[in-house]
């Protein structure tokens, strides 16, 4: 009975709900591991899991090494699992309900700073297909914040060059319209030729040599060579879009028009590029202000 009603609400979420691949993926995995405890403890069903057995689970999978950010998730996933068992007529409670995952310490995004960001996409240009492809994805995540899949779904048609546009597909199906930087448009004017020679099997604006979309494993992979190319290090393409937020912030200290550009429907999810400028102040004001010198450098 635990399986077959997952199993029904994993089904509900791929068909009627329509999340993605890696969204239900996630959603396995997470109740997978409660229904193993539920099957471990014995329950006959959903309704017997209650919160005291539940805050239990929780707290032993704390102590086993879980992230804070992990178990909000399990929690999550239990709550959209117990709001789907109430509508069925399956179950009358969530044991969720009120449960908070323990506090953990919250990572701010890792990002480059200007001279980096500006170092990595000004590195050596060669004149062929994958530098010039390359060379685009990296100019595009940096000029306009998009996220991997935003940049791997893009096709021609949602590009406007001479407006300095692009139209993506976010999360939830949101649409929205982004600026595209002068370097990023003479990275594509560059790319786009290039492009149309490899016969592309459809509209997609990122392919292959065989004409095919690059898929987001690749796109990984050609990011990652380019920060070891380029900086000696490993980057990633979320780390673009977290450094396009971030200086987009120090410039403009407008967090509602940051939000807007990354697409975030929370602005608290925005509000982690704050800490980021923070920091930056921080290291400004102890360097520049008279009064910010650590007593150690001072001679008494």
């Amino acid at each position: 009975m635990l399986a077959a009603h997952l199993n029904a609400y994993l089904e509900h979420l791929r068909s009627e709900r329509q999340v993605s691949a890696h969204t239900l993926d996630g959603y396995r995995r997470d109740l997978n591991k409660l229904l193993a405890y539920c099957e471990q403890e014995g329950l006959a069903g959903w309704a017997a899991l209650d919160i005291a057995r539940l805050r239990r689970q929780v707290a032993r999978l704390h102590k086993q090494g879980q992230s804070a950010r992990s178990l909000a998730r399990l929690l999550s996933a239990t709550r959209g699992l117990y709001r789907y068992l109430i509508r069925e007529g399956h179950c009358q409670h969530d044991p969720a309900t009120g449960l908070m995952p323990p506090k953990g310490e919250r990572r701010l995004p890792k990002v480059l700073d200007v001279d980096r960001a500006t170092q990595l996409l000004d590195g050596a240009q060669e004149d062929d297909f994958i530098a010039r492809r390359d060379h685009a994805m990296l100019e595009l995540f940096y000029s306009s914040g998009l996220r991997l899949s935003e940049l791997v779904a893009l096709n021609l048609d949602g590009l406007d060059l001479p407006a300095g546009l692009v139209r993506v597909t976010g999360k939830g199906n949101k649409v929205r319209e982004l600026p595209v930087g002068s370097k990023a448009r003479e990275a594509l004017q560059h790319w786009l030729p290039l492009r149309a020679l490899a016969n592309p099997a459809d509209g997609a604006l990122f392919i292959s040599r065989q004409g095919r979309r690059i898929g987001p494993r690749a796109v990984q992979l050609r990011v990652r060579q380019a920060g070891v190319s380029e900086l000696g290090q490993h980057i990633h393409p979320h780390m673009l879009r977290h450094s396009f937020a971030s200086h987009m912030l120090e410039s403009s200290q407008d967090l509602r028009a940051v939000q807007e550009l990354l697409g975030h429907a929370d602005i608290a999810t925005t509000q982690v590029y704050t800490h980021l400028d923070f920091q930056h102040l921080s290291k400004v004001y102890d360097s520049a202000h008279p009064r910010a010198k650590r007593l150690s450098l001072i001679h008494i």
